[in-house]
């Protein structure tokens, strides 16, 4: 999978998960390296605390060390039995299209194996829409968009004895047409990715690892944390083609099977760039787990798991697809913004400064409030609007480099 190889990050959501259900994942993920950052540390001095303010920390480590805490978890769990190099081929049924049609086990090279319930979690390569068809299964609705952003990252480790890098600048910004993020992870490891429109006659030439280092070095994060003399652990790795798509195996007219459910990438994966995606699969992966004795294998529980989805997952989707419209039509127009696209843009840069718009802007970020409670809220507003009158020449996304600099550098 080429998004293995990509930055990581486990939300607030995410963290507060393990550390509820799987604390034993979330202390394994400690010793291996794995670092916790409040988002309110952005402070020289952290604000009064409030409620809820533990759910804005940040669990940073690459995906190999949260695949290698869970695997550990796993092996210690009585009863369990994992079977490697031995993928599913397809998948067992009874009854028939007319009548509802039932998953009762998967097939593989080895053989037949049977189940109350048969977890889906292969990601959006799975292979899973074509077992359901070749079981008689109609389709599900699958809503789908693409992003238009290609992704380009290199990894570099921190000189020895330095355990962190710089709290400032910001670790996302972005200009008009490119941006470029910081992604820290585990001892003293971190990722540095730019992205542009798949469009962009430009973005090959970011697969060269020296043009890659200098077009980052011209964003503020960038700049910073390579300015440390880190060590570069990797080539460029590229991936693009990324998508927001939403799958459910429900229609006008219910479930279309039952014994069976997505979670993961095989229900919803979303473009990396709001970091939802390891938050949503793991939120499905305890639903299924606290609901799967209520007899997992009828219609009734098909229906109710897919209500919760479109309850509780596809509101971040929707999310997710608003985000990435705007920043993949900036990309492709590379225009700036105006009117309400510029108070948007206005609050997270006023969230730099005051610390009241950066909890609301990091409730959002981290999953703990939808953005239209933590946006609508009139004091936060109003911090806003008295941000953008004392700085009437704001230009929103203006870091970076000019695009005439951008393709002199890209030409090299």
């Amino acid at each position: 999978m080429p998004q293995a190889n990509q930055p990581h990050v486990l939300l607030g959501a995410a963290r507060g998960l393990l550390r509820e259900e799987l604390p034993d994942v979330h202390a394994e993920m400690l010793r291996l390296g794995a670092r916790e950052r409040h988002e309110l540390d952005w402070f020289d001095v952290r604000p009064p605390a409030r409620p809820g303010d533990e759910d804005l920390v940040m669990l940073q480590a690459r995906r190999i060390v949260l695949e290698s805490a869970l695997a550990t978890a796993v092996r210690a769990e009585p009863g369990v039995v994992a079977r490697y190099g031995e993928p599913v081929s397809g998948l067992v049924a009874a009854g028939a299209a007319a009548s509802g049609i039932r998953v009762t086990g998967v097939t593989t090279e080895a053989g037949t194996y049977g189940g109350d319930l048969v977890v889906d979690a292969g990601g959006r390569r799975g292979g899973s829409e074509r077992w359901l068809a070749a079981i008689g299964c109609r389709p599900g609705v699958v809503e789908r968009h693409r992003t238009g952003l290609a992704y380009f990252c290199r990894w570099y480790r921190l000189p020895e004895g330095r355990e962190e890098g710089p709290r400032r600048p910001w670790a996302v910004t972005g200009g008009s047409f490119a941006g470029c993020a910081v992604f820290p992870a585990d001892n003293r490891l971190f990722a540095v990715t730019l992205f542009v429109h798949t469009g962009d006659a430009t973005r090959s030439a970011l697969r060269d690892p020296a043009v890659f280092e200098t077009a980052a070095r011209t964003f503020p994060p960038g700049a910073a944390w390579l300015g440390l003399g880190a060590e570069p652990l990797s080539g460029v790795l590229a991936t693009a083609g990324l998508d927001n798509r939403w799958s459910a195996l429900a229609d006008e007219r219910g479930p279309v099977v039952s014994g069976f459910v997505p979670v993961g990438d095989a229900a919803t994966h979303t473009n990396p760039t709001l970091g939802q995606g390891t938050s949503l699969t793991l939120w499905a992966a305890r639903r299924v787990a606290r609901t799967a004795h209520r007899d997992p294998g009828s219609v009734g529980f098909a229906a109710d798991y897919h209500a919760w989805t479109v309850r509780t997952l596809k509101p971040w989707f929707d999310f997710q697809v608003v985000a990435d419209g705007a920043v993949g039509e900036r990309f492709a127009t590379r225009a700036g913004r105006a009117g309400t696209a510029r108070e948007v843009a206005a609050l997270f840069d006023c969230a730099l400064e005051d610390p009241e718009v950066m909890r609301a802007r990091a409730r959002v970020r981290h999953l703990a409030d939808p953005p239209e409670r933590a946006y609508a809220d009139p004091g936060i507003r109003a911090r806003v609007t008295r941000w953008l009158e004392a700085h009437p020449d704001y230009t929103p996304n203006a870091a970076g480099p000019s695009r005439a600099a951008w393709e002199e550098l890209t030409a090299r």
